[in-house]
């Protein structure tokens, strides 16, 4: 039936459950047009504003959609919400299968760092679309990190190797 790791099926479940809601879709459908704040939404699509913000909830918590403040000329900070990243999902049915296939398509799944650091970049990407040029130098400093921790991998492993000859 369907196949993969417990957490690759919860996260295909929770997607498939999340895209089941023509709401949710229609929301999806207005934000691909630009971010888009709850009231916005609202009016765009005659529902009330308590109900958008549990649809965008749930597509936030199912890592669909992310969310940023941007200031306004008068009040507070608007709550924005955007598309995170780019989702296909394909379903195979027939007679002899059914197969549900979720990809991330800015990496596969299996392929990403673990943790932390690779929700940072996502969250100074998306910043930096956003035009929070401050982001920048926390992109500078992340790249720094980065190869920083490149050499000291590429001299673990020319050490590794020599001890490998040496045995």
């Amino acid at each position: 039936m369907m196949s993969g790791k417990s957490t690759e099926n919860q996260n295909m479940e929770v997607i498939l459950d999340v895209m089941g809601c023509k709401t949710r879709r229609d929301i999806i459908n207005l934000l691909r047009e630009e971010p888009r704040f709850v009231s916005e939404i609202s009016r765009e699509l005659d529902i009330g504003q308590k109900a958008i913000i549990e649809h965008l909830r749930a597509m936030e918590e199912a890592g669909i959609l992310s969310s940023f403040f941007r200031k306004i000329e008068r009040g507070r900070p608007r709550k924005y919400y955007d598309i995170s990243r780019d989702i296909h999902v394909s379903i195979t049915i027939n007679r002899n299968t059914f197969r549900v296939d979720v990809m991330d398509d800015l990496l596969n799944r299996k392929q990403l760092p673990p943790g932390d650091e690779w929700s940072r970049l996502l969250n100074i990407e998306n910043k930096i679309k956003k035009g929070q040029w401050e982001a920048v130098e926390e992109l500078k400093n992340l790249i720094r990190l980065y190869d920083h921790l490149k050499r000291r991998a590429e001299d673990l492993l020319m050490e590794a190797e020599i001890r490998r000859k040496m045995e």
